[in-house]
């Protein structure tokens, strides 16, 4: 049984993929490292936009990638991604319909002490209540690993949310229950 963080296992699933197909691109809102996308920034440069502080930029700018037929999977911490562009979530991805991939990290209380203002526990309800956004919340390496791959094959909107630490395996490999949008 593994335990690896669900946020890594997005980032190995991208890399892989992103090594064969240039239009998979990773962005991040000042937090490479809180998303465990420094590896993919790191070994594919040309493939990551960093865009500092500034989640309405990041949702917006991914929106326009995928315009532009890239594969964008933007991630930021979930307390700022799901209110600070949630307008952008709205209007620039779900209701454009672009092939966006907007991953919420350390969702809930993962920060911990950094209190009140880290905290998301709105973000799954807010997105939930976005017309054409799909939301994700996968229990482990391996249910992460199936998502991840296929939504690489998707062209729709969603949301992931995945915590900050590691977790135990909940399934045994080849018994993962996994079905897109159910």
């Amino acid at each position: 049984m593994a335990k690896i963080a669900n946020k890594q296992v997005i980032c190995e699933v991208l890399m892989e993929a992103a090594r064969t197909d240039r239009d998979v691109v990773a962005l991040c809102s000042d937090s490479r490292g809180s998303a465990s996308f420094t590896p993919f920034a790191d070994g594919l440069p040309e493939q990551f936009v960093e865009t500092g502080i500034a989640e309405q930029n990041l949702v917006s700018i991914s929106a326009g990638l995928a315009k532009c037929g890239k594969k964008p999977y933007a991630a930021s911490p979930a307390c700022f991604l799901s209110t600070r562009s949630y307008e952008q979530c709205k209007i620039d991805v779900a209701y454009s319909d672009t092939n966006v991939k907007l991953i919420g990290i350390s969702g809930g209380v993962s920060y911990g002490a950094l209190g009140m203002s880290h905290h998301s526990a709105q973000d799954i309800a807010a997105m939930s209540a976005v017309p054409n956004m799909r939301v994700y919340l996968p229990s482990d390496r391996l249910q992460t690993e199936l998502l991840t791959k296929a939504l690489l094959e998707d062209e729709k909107p969603a949301y992931i949310r995945v915590g900050r630490n590691a977790v135990e395996d909940v399934y045994e490999e080849g018994k993962v229950p996994f079905e897109m949008d159910k």
